[in-house]
């Protein structure tokens, strides 16, 4: 999106939601049509992504032990093992489908949004649906004119991973 188009909405106050919620639906189409470079795209070179355990979700990659803590060469490495026969999990890849809902732009500084939202990720493998369901939590900032990840956070709300048993797609 060109920096005047974004700088457009963000003044435009309302149409800020719209932005925003275009970025989240982009996101997720993309994770969905398993275009992961592209996906790798929106983040920023010093961006996390991080995934708490079901029993902490408040928890800390500092000093907890989490599902996932990713900086931007981990998610690399993650999307091309992903796309390679090493991600055995995930070969053949699985079907997902991705709704994402309940957007709030929480809060607002410059070029900064944190925003937050809730998800429901169906996995279909092997004759098999798995739903995950959660809240994320992404920073976002205008960079070179687009709006950028510079911090996700996928909070699962169940209490355990007992269908599923690991996290193997990128939630």
């Amino acid at each position: 999106m060109p920096e005047a188009s974004l700088r457009g909405k963000i003044d435009g106050g309302s149409n800020l939601r719209e932005a925003v919620e275009d970025f989240l639906y982009q996101e997720a189409a993309l994770l969905d049509e398993w275009r992961l470079d592209e996906w790798l795209k929106l983040f920023t070179v010093d961006a996390r992504y991080v995934v708490p355990t079901t029993d902490l979700p408040e928890g800390d990659p500092k000093k907890d032990l989490v599902f996932i803590d990713d900086d931007i060469v981990r998610l690399r490495a993650r999307v091309e093992r992903l796309k390679s026969r090493h991600g055995h999990r995930e070969f053949p890849w699985s079907r997902t489908r991705r709704f994402i809902t309940n957007v709030r732009i929480k809060q607002l500084e410059e070029d900064k949004f944190f925003v937050t939202s809730s998800f429901l990720v169906y996995r279909f493998r092997m004759g098999e649906a798995s739903p995950y369901v959660g809240w994320y939590e992404h920073r976002l900032k205008q960079a070179e004119g687009e709006l950028k990840i510079y911090q996700k956070r996928t909070v699962l709300d169940m209490e355990a991973l007992r269908d599923h048993g690991a996290v193997s797609i990128i939630l």
